[in-house]
């Protein structure tokens, strides 16, 4: 599973803090890692300067060997704790999609 972090200009930090992101998207979908292909994380700033509560947003597109990509979307206002969200609702989603499709077999 290849696991892509992506940032705007606005949101950095050290590449530590990005190995980390990686590290935990790695840890959260390992099970699923021989059924995915690939994963990208998108992280923004989506306030600017104003630094509100919803002015992080973090998207999560796991793409599926052999099937349709499924993006999920959280905001907050630190990246840690919204990729946190956007992995929690990537696991559910995929848990979902996967038991649909465990089931049909």
């Amino acid at each position: 599973m290849l696991v892509q972090i992506n940032t705007d200009n606005r949101v950095d930090g050290p590449q530590d803090v990005a190995d980390g992101f990686e590290e935990r998207v790695r840890t959260r979908l390992s099970r699923f890692g021989d059924r995915l292909t690939r994963v990208e994380v998108h992280i923004r700033d989506a306030d600017g300067h104003r630094n509100g509560p919803d002015g992080i947003t973090v998207s999560v597109e796991a793409r599926p060997a052999g099937g349709q990509p499924i993006t999920v979307t959280d905001t907050g206002n630190d990246p840690g704790s919204t990729l946190n969200g956007a992995l929690r609702k990537a696991v559910d989603a995929l848990e979902s999609s996967f038991g649909k499709l465990d089931a049909v077999r």
